[in-house]
């Protein structure tokens, strides 16, 4: 093919034409100026940090769902819950009579939407007893005292999404199979039953106050030695009449025939401010390197430990930030977001990584604050603050990216706060919490873990972006 050079200058124009075409239907989109990263980056900020034990949980009765389980961890070492319950009578008093004899008394244990650790190999003995007295006491570090005689015990695999199907037992009619949400059912001894719920007088099993009185509550936790394999936390749905005492008895009618009836012995707050139920837990993290950085909280090292159940959280600070006008000059801080990577091989199943962090930071009394960026605010807009002056966790982040393996938290405000002064820097936190709440007090509503870089690792390095603008 010949070109003149008519169609040569022809062909030039154009191509100028459509370089400079600024229609974005007609080649693809700009950069929405709104959204890039504005002024200049520096990332070379020095951070501290050090793994730190949980305080134990003020009150395990406020849980939504209550840990059970027993996780070996090679990294973490291991931990157990276990859980006390109160039982209650239902709100149409039983009664038994004086010749019911009981058929088979069910515990059942509702699982909970999450499951932490091994549901493929292991297998696991849940042991239950009676409560020694009525619960009063309420911290995660709190052993509720139980009689030393089993009155039941589960032993197999936990299955926390698979279905099951119970006959249903209905008065003066045939039993219906239905299909229920995953649960653990734990037969319990029947001499114990019959003698300690059916051989009370009607007068106690009407009365919720004397109910607990006579029988105290159950206790359950995992036999460490019968169970098999790492192991795993379930959580427990105590809502509304989820988790269940189940009494199946016969009693005579007034045909001279039986009658087979069941009764549920409801357990959970929500069914009465009577019926609490608590979680004792416990960390051991002898022969971890978990335990020497404890040992050792003034060395830096170059991974930390963040666990959930009460287990652990790292303190960050940046020593640097008080002087940085010293070193850049007054500056606008247009973006500031912290890095928290994953070091490698630390979260291969059951042992998966935390699904979301928290990031608090303490006031002058050392309690837990919100930082700046995450306060509702009306006037601050570099608090992120929406229309709705809310500012919304989409944006303060701190969720896991199963790409990168990273969290990472936008922290704009509070940098900005800290290089003016207008903040000090009393300690920042690192913390697991729940997936859908954000916790900044040790949390019992999820036990993930994660191993993050510190900002002297070399390869998974915790780094503090800051844009900025250097003003006059």
């Amino acid at each position: 093919m010949k070109f003149t050079k008519q169609d040569l200058l022809t062909l030039l124009i154009g191509l100028f034409l459509f370089a400079s075409c600024k229609n974005p239907d007609g080649v693809g989109l700009d950069v929405d100026p709104g959204t890039a990263i504005q002024g200049t980056l520096v990332d070379n900020q020095v951070i501290t940090s050090r793994t730190i034990q949980e305080s134990a949980i003020t009150s395990t009765a406020a849980l939504s769902a209550h840990p059970l389980g027993y996780i070996v961890d090679p990294i973490f070492g291991k931990t157990e819950s276990s859980i006390a319950m109160t039982v209650i009578p239902p709100s149409t008093a039983p009664d038994f009579g004086t010749s019911s004899t009981l058929d088979s008394a069910v515990l059942v244990l509702n699982l909970g939407k999450q499951f932490y650790g091994d549901t493929t190999t292991s297998r696991y003995s849940i042991d239950v007893y009676q409560l020694t007295n009525k619960i009063t006491n309420y911290k995660s570090s709190d052993v509720q005292a139980h009689n030393a005689t089993l009155l039941g015990n589960f032993n197999n695999k936990i299955y926390p999404n698979t279905p099951i199907k119970v006959y249903e037992i209905v008065a003066a009619k045939a039993d219906t199979l239905r299909t229920m949400t995953a649960q653990i059912r734990i037969p319990l001894n029947k001499a114990f039953i019959q003698s300690n719920i059916l051989g009370l007088s009607s007068t106690v099993t009407a009365s919720t106050p004397k109910f607990i009185d006579a029988f105290k509550g159950l206790y359950a936790e995992v036999n460490k030695t019968s169970s098999t394999g790492t192991g795993g936390v379930a959580f427990i749905d105590f809502a509304a009449s989820n988790s269940y005492l189940q009494l199946v008895y016969k009693k005579p009618n007034t045909s001279n025939g039986i009658d087979t009836l069941s009764t549920i012995f409801p357990i959970g707050s929500a069914n009465s401010n009577a019926s609490i139920v608590t979680s004792n837990i416990k960390h051991d993290y002898t022969g971890t390197d978990v335990k020497t950085q404890l040992d050792n909280p003034s060395t830096q090292y170059t991974v930390n430990y963040l666990q959930g159940l009460a287990g652990l959280k790292t303190k960050i600070s940046f020593p640097n930030l008080a002087n940085f006008s010293n070193t850049y000059g007054k500056v606008v801080v247009n973006r500031a977001e912290l890095v928290v990577p994953l070091s490698n091989a630390t979260y291969a199943y059951p042992f998966s990584a935390a699904q979301r962090l928290s990031l608090y930071r303490w006031d002058i009394a050392e309690q837990p604050a919100q930082l700046p960026d995450r306060e509702t605010s009306a006037t601050d807009q570099r608090a992120g603050t929406l229309g709705t002056n809310t500012i919304t966790d989409a944006v303060f982040g701190g969720y896991y990216d199963s790409v990168q393996n990273r969290y990472v938290f936008i922290v704009t405000s509070y940098v900005q706060d800290l290089i003016d002064k207008k903040l000090v820097d009393y300690g920042t936190f690192i913390a697991p919490t729940s997936l859908t709440e954000f916790q900044i007090t040790p949390t019992g509503a999820m036990a993930g873990r994660s191993v993050i870089g510190a900002n002297t690792n070399t390869t998974n390095k915790m780094k503090l972006n800051i844009f900025y603008t250097k003003i006059n």
